[in-house]
Parts: C-alpha cells; sequence; structure tokens
C-alpha cells in the first residue's frame, strides 16, 4: 500500500494555516462543519469562473467571516459590488448569521497549485493534448519564480482503452521538508472517456529560521565532562 498524504496537512501548524478558525462543542461540531462544505460548495460553484482558489472561514458566535482568494477579484465583486452583495444576502439565508466576506487577490496565479490544477483539467475538457497542457503549465510556473513543480495526471489519457498514470516534474519539490513551500491542488477533469484526476506540487522556497531562533540555542557541556 502507498504511504502517502496530504502536504497541506502534513505542514499544518508548522508552515500551514487551518482552512476554517473556530471552536464548537461536540454537539455543535459537526453541524458547523457540514455547514462549512455547504458554504464551500455554493461559492465554488457560483464563482467557477473567478479562479478561486481557496475559501477561508472564521466564526465569532452568531458572525461568519470568508475570505476569498481569487486570481479574479473583479468577478466576485461584480458590477458596483453586485455580485458581492448576492453572496452575501445568499449565505445569510442559508446560515442565518451575519457574513462578512473580504476578497484577496492571488497576484501570481501560475504558481498557484490549485489554479495550475484546474488549468489543466480545463484544457483537458477541450480535449487538447495532456502532455502539451501539463508541460505549458510547467514552463509557465518555472518562467513566474517556482522553484519546482510537479503535476500527475490519471485516467483514460487521450481516451485510451486502459487507464495510465503521466507525471512531469521540473525543479525541485521537496515532501519530506517541513520547511519547505509546498502547495498542492487537485481537481477532476470530466470528459468523455471519463473523469480523469489531476494532482499539482509547487514549491516556492522555504522558510529560513530567524536569527532569533538560531540564536536561541542553549549550550550543554559535552557528556563526560566537569
Amino acid at each position: 500500500m502507498g504511504q502517502k498524504t496530504n502536504p497541506i496537512g502534513l505542514r499544518m501548524a508548522v508552515t500551514k494555516e487551518w482552512a476554517s478558525k473556530w471552536y464548537a462543542e461536540k454537539k455543535q461540531f459537526a453541524g458547523l462543519l457540514a455547514e462549512d462544505r455547504a458554504i464551500r460548495e455554493l461559492l465554488k460553484n457560483k464563482l467557477a469562473g473567478a479562479a478561486v482558489t481557496k475559501i477561508l472561514i472564521e466564526r465569532a458566535t452568531q458572525r461568519v467571516r470568508i475570505k476569498i482568494l481569487s486570481a479574479r477579484p473583479g468577478v466576485v465583486i461584480g458590477r458596483r459590488g453586485a455580485e458581492i452583495d448576492n453572496i452575501k444576502e445568499q449565505l445569510s439565508r442559508m446560515t442565518g448569521k451575519e457574513i462578512y466576506v473580504d476578497i484577496q487577490e492571488i497576484r501570481v496565479p501560475e504558481i498557484d497549485a490549485q489554479l495550475v490544477a484546474e488549468n489543466v483539467a480545463m484544457q483537458l475538457e477541450r480535449r487538447i493534448m495532456f502532455r502539451r497542457a501539463m508541460k505549458r503549465a510547467v514552463q509557465m510556473a518555472m518562467d513566474f519564480g517556482a522553484e519546482g513543480i510537479k503535476i500527475r495526471c490519471a485516467g483514460r489519457l487521450g481516451g485510451a482503452e486502459m487507464s495510465r498514470v503521466e507525471q512531469y516534474l521540473e525543479g525541485r519539490v521537496p515532501l519530506h521538508t517541513l520547511r519547505a513551500n509546498i502547495d498542492y491542488g487537485f481537481t477532476e477533469a470530466k470528459t468523455k472517456a471519463g473523469i480523469l484526476g489531476i494532482k499539482c506540487w509547487v514549491c516556492t522556497g522555504e522558510n529560513k529560521p530567524s536569527k532569533n531562533q538560531v540564536g536561541d540555542v542553549i549550550e550543554t557541556s559535552p557528556v563526560g565532562s566537569n
């Protein structure tokens, strides 16, 4: 059996933060978790053309603050803010709580793993050859400053009779190095031959320890010395 783990979950509380930040008692936890999932599904479907990569949720009593990370914030806001007002109203009706929505722009979508995976999936659905789509995504990410990128496509690639896996790797993607900034994205492409799974890993550098952390080392005497 494969011994794989999600790169985001592996780095949680080390270099990554939770997508949902709130606390609930045992009886309320399941309901709030299902509500978070419903909020994300609604926003993903409603903002399908806005290149939304992450949806962060924070809760405080009867208030819900939602942060949408998008490469096209103008699409999320809409003309004169009409779209964002509509989203707030719809979410407020669904949850029965006060909704606040913040929008953050993704400056370089070419090195965002989720957007890269969704872009490859969109090309595969348009019948573009998978090798061409993957190679172009890899080249774009490296041109925009990524240290490394790995893309993996699985399924009936090119409409073949038997499913297989194709992978392209450029640069360095150290999955076992916890201080490495590894962004991970997954999506599915629905083609006539079946569903294709696309996974993407992007490395954008490492979080080096600060001078204070290096200087806080406690000096100890060698073993056997007086």
